[in-house]
């Protein structure tokens, strides 16, 4: 019966985030865990260069891409808001609500659905294909705990690119948003400059830096625990890109609306 099945795909979707969300915080304490001991103990090393070469490979790399959806993101929300804006006069007022609309919220957001298209796929599939290759195992033969040689470094740059990635979407959508406004829509500059200015403050900035980092370390996360755990060849490797790129965007998505409620509630997004 159709009731029956829908109750069935139902438990069966709650079941899969179940063992996702134990499978995500067991990998959290671990990578906490030698992250830890890499800070205490000289002989566990952090591994920098590793850190540095992923945080080049999965940031520096999407710096255009984030821009280039960040200013297109500003583009439209000036001309969006713009015509219900002018029926009560308040055409200047864009710059105040592209200032809260990214600095709160787009800004981060953009920032990580950009980087889990761009790098989380790729973290997936590399680190799958090296379980493919049995290259995990040859690790752990050399006595090389697989979380720190490979997730640690992976995690920490996501989490690092992921905030810089903010700012970089901010200050595009800020700016290509005032562009539209001076240009398209005859907002002084300078009353475009104040307006954002005084309508942005140090807390919507700061939340947004606090969520993209969650939202990397979310990326990082899932990135790797899917990575670990692939089975069955290629096939394998080309499901863990996949559900990678589905179960981040999605957790993203649910860890923002939980932020949301949870700054709203602390009046932490009032102005």
């Amino acid at each position: 019966m159709l009731p029956i099945r829908i109750l069935d795909a139902w438990i069966g979707i709650w079941a899969s985030a179940a063992r996702i969300v134990g499978e995500l915080t067991l990998l959290l304490l671990d990578t906490l865990r030698w992250m830890g001991r890499t800070i205490v103990l000289r002989r566990a090393r952090f591994g920098m260069h590793a850190t540095v070469s992923q945080t080049l490979r999965v940031g520096v790399r999407s710096i255009g891409i984030v821009m280039l959806v960040s200013g297109s993101i500003g583009i439209i929300l000036a001309f969006q808001t713009a015509p219900s804006l002018e029926q009560f006069g308040q055409t200047d007022k864009v710059a105040n609500l592209i200032g809260v609309a990214v600095f709160r919220e787009l800004g981060p957001l953009i920032a990580a659905i950009v980087l889990t298209g761009f790098a989380g796929a790729s973290i997936a599939a590399e680190l799958g294909t090296m379980v493919v290759g049995e290259e995990i195992e040859a690790l752990e033969s050399m006595a090389l705990n697989p979380v720190r040689v490979l997730v640690l470094p992976r995690v920490v740059a996501t989490t690092v690119s992921l905030i810089l990635l903010a700012v970089i979407s901010d200050l595009t959508a800020v700016v290509m948003g005032g562009v539209v406004g001076v240009l398209a829509l005859d907002i002084p500059y300078e009353i475009y400059k104040s307006n954002t200015i005084d309508q942005v403050t140090n807390t919507d900035f700061l939340t947004g830096l606090f969520k993209a980092s969650v939202f990397g370390m979310i990326l990082g996360l899932i990135a790797c625990n899917n990575g670990l755990r692939v089975s069955g060849g290629a096939a394998g490797v080309g499901r863990a890109t996949t559900d990678t790129v589905v179960q981040t965007v999605v957790t993203v998505v649910l860890a923002d609306l939980m932020f949301t409620t949870l700054f709203y509630a602390l009046g932490l997004t009032g102005t």
